[in-house]
């Protein structure tokens, strides 16, 4: 069962167990017996929290339930990405590709054992 927050007019805040379909109703004072209700109470940390962490743990928060899609604007539009990302097409620039004196194709720079195609 869980423990839910309840706050007496006289004696202040108390918890207490109550089963979830109780949840909603109120409970008596362990001091006066007077019924009380619940209340929600948050955890001093994050009432107290720098508000740049806070907007980053929301931010964080939102992207687990929001994600991201990539699509071809994207990320034609994401300046972020470097030339190795393999995210999407490559970036215009040298080509790290080169021709051996028989022919075969070599990139220095790369895992030697991808095939090229």
């Amino acid at each position: 069962m869980p423990v839910y927050d309840y706050k007496c007019r006289e004696h202040g805040l108390f918890n207490t167990l109550a089963t979830m379909a109780d949840a909603a109703k109120p409970a008596d004072c362990p001091s006066c017996n007077v019924l009380s209700p619940r209340v929600i109470v948050l955890a001093p940390h994050i009432a107290n929290m720098d508000t740049t962490k806070r907007a980053a743990m929301e931010r964080n928060e939102r992207s687990r339930h929001e994600p991201v899609f990539s699509t071809a604007d994207r990320r034609d539009n994401d300046k972020e990405h470097s030339r190795s990302c393999g995210c999407g097409s490559p970036k215009p620039g040298k080509s790290l590709l080169f021709y051996t004196a028989d022919g075969k194709k070599m990139f220095p720079s790369m895992r030697p054992w991808m095939i090229s195609h």
